[in-house]
């Protein structure tokens, strides 16, 4: 019997005084499609490291940790902004030479990817987007208050600093599954020690604090979609507590043509699903890529 896993590099590369951190496989051949997986959060891109073993053999997949984020580096003085995380991406694609790639967006990855698809719309070749929101329609009731907090909200840093927890953390992997067996416990308990660093608590709150610049961004970013219409593969966890089934549904309004697949699971589909998932990714790469 054959087994194909791929070889996978981690290694760090500087931006402008950042050292980003990246996971990337290195596929049997030279002009295999290229894939660029960001993160959401509280996670960083271990979230990725079984679908790198997967398909990574053939595809050239890169998943970078974004600043405050896994095992990247900052230097003092940092301004956490969804911008500057944008900055550092574009650094990033721009340093490793990716002229052209598809784009995967999960949570915090949406914003950072779309700032980096209105930058840069000569390399998005496709779009995948898994529980990675860009529409008021997938809000849920508690995203649509706790992302739109300021910091002079009454009680909005004590709401905040209860996500950042390890229950609050262990939460956002469990809700929404039908079975929780299916969870590693690796992928919160890694997050939760990163989350605890020093400096990644008031990082984690200064990003939460200016998420309302995403949602203000939306309509932004759906302009784009219909400018630009990409070929998009929505995978969906239908379950998610925070960006629900609505808001994947929703991107057909600008994107007739683009496939959805939803999973009864909760936000990281990939735990539970990645069996159904990554065929799908590989079939989308395959035809899209040209």
């Amino acid at each position: 019997m054959t087994v194909s896993v791929a070889r996978v590099v981690h290694r760090h590369v500087d931006i402008d005084g950042v050292r980003v951190f990246y996971r990337e496989s290195l596929p049997d051949r030279d002009d295999a499609p290229v894939l660029l997986l960001l993160h959401g959060f509280p996670s960083g891109s271990h979230q990725f490291r079984r679908l790198l073993d997967v398909l990574g053999s053939r595809y050239r997949l890169i998943a970078p940790d974004h600043p405050g984020f896994g095992r990247t580096e900052v230097p003092d003085g940092f301004t956490y902004r969804f911008d500057r995380l944008a900055d550092v991406t574009e650094g990033f694609v721009q340093r490793l030479g990716l002229d052209r790639f598809v784009m995967y967006v999960f949570d915090y990855g949406a914003p950072i990817g779309f700032r980096l698809a209105e930058r840069r719309p000569e390399r998005i070749a496709g779009l995948i987007t898994q529980n990675g929101n860009g529409y008021e329609d997938g809000l849920s009731e508690v995203a649509g208050e706790t992302l739109r907090f300021r910091p002079r909200t009454p009680g909005a840093e004590e709401r905040l600093l209860d996500l950042l927890t390890l229950a609050g953390t262990r939460s956002q992997y469990e809700t929404g599954v039908a079975d929780p067996a299916l969870i590693a416990p690796d992928g919160w308990t890694l997050d939760q020690h990163f989350l605890e660093l020093p400096g990644r608590r008031n990082a984690q709150l200064d990003l939460l604090f200016d998420y309302h610049t995403n949602i203000d961004s939306y309509g932004r970013w759906q302009a784009w979609l219909r400018r630009h219409t990409p070929p998009t593969l929505i995978a969906w966890g239908r379950n998610d507590p925070f960006f629900t089934e609505p808001g994947a549904r929703a991107y057909l309004r600008d994107l007739p043509d683009a496939e959805l697949h939803l999973f009864g699971t909760g936000h990281f589909a990939l735990d539970t699903h990645l069996p159904e998932i990554a065929p799908l990714i590989a079939d989308f790469l395959d035809r899209t890529w040209r």
